[in-house]
């Protein structure tokens, strides 16, 4: 006479715990992802809204976590918007949005090595500033 072996005793056990836990998993990274969600729409709200305080910011990878990817500035001299892409940016993913702001400088309006600073608007979704359009000097418009 055998025993049963421990398959039969324990496996069904084992497997409901693993989809338990797969389960568990997922709902886990959907409250992250719409709490990065959340946080990040806060903040922006906060920054178009009042024009501030940048502090507390979410970091890039939270943005990005929720979704948005895209970081609207504009110029202080000139007044002229970008959208910049947050992937792009080449800081560690850990940093706090507030901390790009003294970074980021205006193209448009640079003169030698001084530029004047920029400040953030707000963070959405998709691109919302179109590029600028290239045109060869020879061709019509």
């Amino acid at each position: 006479m055998s025993t049963k072996s421990r398959e039969v005793i324990w496996g069904s056990r084992i497997r409901g715990a693993k989809m338990h836990a797969a389960h568990a998993r997922e709902a886990a990274t959907k409250a992250v992802r719409e709490a990065d969600r959340a946080e990040a729409a806060a903040w922006s709200v906060r920054m178009e809204g009042y024009g501030g305080p940048a502090q507390p910011a979410p970091t890039i990878a939270q943005c990005l976590n929720g979704g948005l990817g895209w970081l609207e500035v504009e110029c202080n001299r000139c007044r002229t918007r970008a959208s910049l892409p947050l992937n792009a940016i080449r800081r560690p993913r850990d940093t706090p949005l507030w901390k790009l702001e003294a970074s980021l400088k205006c193209r448009a309006c640079r003169k030698g090595h001084t530029a004047p600073p920029v400040h953030m608007i707000k963070l959405t979704a998709t691109r919302e500033i179109t590029p600028y359009q290239w045109v060869h000097p020879e061709e019509e418009r």
